[in-house]
């Protein structure tokens, strides 16, 4: 089997190098970054209404307030147009990980790297299923939750948080154990519940493996990082002094300014966890292929040994 240091450099080395990935990685990296954005946006705009302004916000405020400034045809077109993003946003994911799995295990087996749009649809619908089953293991949906109950928790806030937060970790430590269950979907084609099972059994029986290569992970996902800080600082210091200048400018100059340069840096933001999420898929791919070539722990072999039995003389006849 290969040893951690080996599937954290060959899972680099097919990342960095297999264009197909890179592609998957991106569409599903930038959709998912949207449906952050809007998550995170959306109960920070609540939060600060109703703790700083003193105001009580409703869930659709923002959906009657366009109602009442847009002509209503545009009204419809942009309402349609958001709901049918997110459900793209909510649903790609799911399929572009399909893709990567598949791409990466035919990569890691020396195999032609084709046929991510086959492997998205064929494995869809168990990924995401996967994915629902640990949705509290989320930190868009653990924020959202609590700016809910800071709002509506009638008197009850403290210990309805204290419960989020449990159950966020509680579902955080489930996905970890069922970070194999995945590439056991894609690659062995294994239902959900199973595919849970087998991922447990093998994080469990490899533990301090696994353990070691989350460290390695870890520390080389920092130093990308740093990296891309460092890239991205410049154009967005840049960036600033152009939003500064729009000042000058009318608000619908204004806006469209700041809107494209929102985009680019949703762009940069998204190249960078392309390469981040693709890196994890291919290591956790690799490991599973790896491990399940072991013996499992929990197999006992038994030997058939040859057993001598006794010549019997024959009896002679008389």
């Amino acid at each position: 089997m290969l040893t951690p240091r080996e599937i954290i450099a060959q899972a680099w080395t097919i990342t960095t190098t297999e264009r197909s990935l890179k592609r998957w990685g991106f569409v599903g990296s930038f959709f998912r970054l949207l449906l952050d954005i809007k998550l995170v946006a959306y109960q920070i705009y609540f939060s600060y209404a109703f703790m700083v302004a003193g105001k009580e916000v409703g869930l659709f405020d923002d959906i009657i307030w366009a109602y009442d400034r847009l002509p209503f045809g545009l009204f419809v077109t942009l309402f349609v147009g958001f709901i049918l993003l997110l459900g793209v946003e909510f649903l790609l994911p799911s399929f572009t990980d399909g893709a990567i799995i598949g791409l990466g295990a035919k990569s890691h087996n020396k195999e032609e790297v084709k046929g991510g749009f086959v492997l998205g649809m064929y494995n869809f619908f168990p990924i995401f299923t996967v994915h629902e089953i640990f949705v509290f293991s989320g930190l868009n949906l653990l924020i959202t939750a609590v700016s809910i109950l800071l709002r509506y928790g009638s008197g009850l806030q403290g210990f309805l948080i204290v419960v989020a937060v449990s159950l966020w970790c509680v579902s955080g430590i489930l996905k970890f154990f069922s970070n194999f269950a995945e590439p056991a979907i894609v690659i062995d084609k294994e239902n959900v519940f199973m595919a849970i099972g087998k991922s447990m059994k093998l994080v469990i029986s490899y533990l301090w493996h696994v353990i070691f290569l989350v460290m390695l992970m870890l520390i080389i996902s920092i130093r990308i990082f740093i990296n891309t800080v460092i890239a991205v600082l410049i154009p967005v210091a840049v960036f600033g002094i152009g939003i500064v200048l729009t000042y000058i400018f009318t608000p619908a100059v204004s806006y469209t300014i700041a809107g494209i340069v929102g985009l680019v840096l949703i762009f940069i933001a998204a190249y960078f966890f392309t390469y981040l999420h693709v890196f994890k898929q291919t290591v956790w791919t690799i490991l599973y292929m790896e491990l399940v070539k072991e013996k499992e722990l929990d197999r006992i072999e038994i030997k058939n040994e040859d057993v001598i039995l006794p010549q019997v003389q024959a009896v002679p006849q008389i």
